[in-house]
């Protein structure tokens, strides 16, 4: 198996970002996948992989079609998703996903057709986190659904499944599914002891605003 540059390195950031996911616990055992451009194809998990001891020859390289490149494994059940989901999303903008069974976004994946915007960090997602219909792990009917509900957004919830995040990179497809995770673990934790107040448009408005204005998120040096 080839495990020279460019696709040494997408190995290795796809196993770190699976490990860090399965520390986290958002996935546990082999339900869960992750994947990353490289170039014009895609490193990606295999199936039947335990993401949390994941190694790189575990990571097998496909086209944007679903073709076999470069690995002795057989990628993720979930590709179809995977490629979807990278094939209509600008490669400047989204670059990797990651697919979690996380505990509370999996819970209230049971219960919410969308979880709205009720902390200004949602924001950094798209603002709601919409509920994807349920459909059979693997199936094209899921990869479009999912589709539809990541439009506009960074992560979705996959009804009786669990989450998808994007990013740039795993990095920030990883820090998303985090803050995904967070933002369910919020709302279920507001909704035991009452109705969460949600943040309506113009308050959202606002935030973005003032996010801009300051440059919200980034380090800045103090001038001497």
């Amino acid at each position: 198996m080839t495990t020279s540059s460019p696709y040494e390195s997408a190995r290795a950031a796809v196993v770190q970002a699976s490990r860090t996911l399965a520390a986290a616990g958002l996935v546990v055992g082999t339900a869960g996948n992750v994947s990353t451009r490289v170039g014009d194809h895609v490193a990606i998990s295999a199936t039947g992989a335990v993401l949390a001891e994941l190694t790189p020859e575990q990571v097998t390289i496909v086209s944007m079609d679903g073709e076999i490149i470069d690995g002795q494994l057989a990628p993720t059940s979930e590709t179809g998703l995977h490629l979807g989901i990278l094939r209509a999303a600008p490669a400047e903008a989204v670059g990797a996903v990651v697919h979690t069974h996380s505990p509370l976004a999996t819970s209230l994946s049971l219960v919410l057709d969308e979880v709205p915007v009720v902390h200004y960090q949602q924001l950094l997602l798209g603002g709601s986190v919409r509920v994807a219909g349920f459909h059979p792990f693997g199936s094209p009917e899921l990869a479009q659904a999912v589709g539809g509900a990541l439009d506009g957004r960074l992560a979705a919830l996959m009804a009786n499944h669990g989450a998808v995040a994007l990013g740039a990179d795993l990095a920030q497809a990883v820090s998303n599914a985090l803050l995904t995770e967070w933002i369910c673990e919020l709302y279920w934790r507001a909704r035991s002891i009452g109705e969460p107040r949600v943040l309506d448009a113009a308050q959202q408005r606002s935030v973005i605003e003032a996010a801009t204005r300051i440059d919200y998120g980034r380090t800045k040096r103090v001038d001497a």
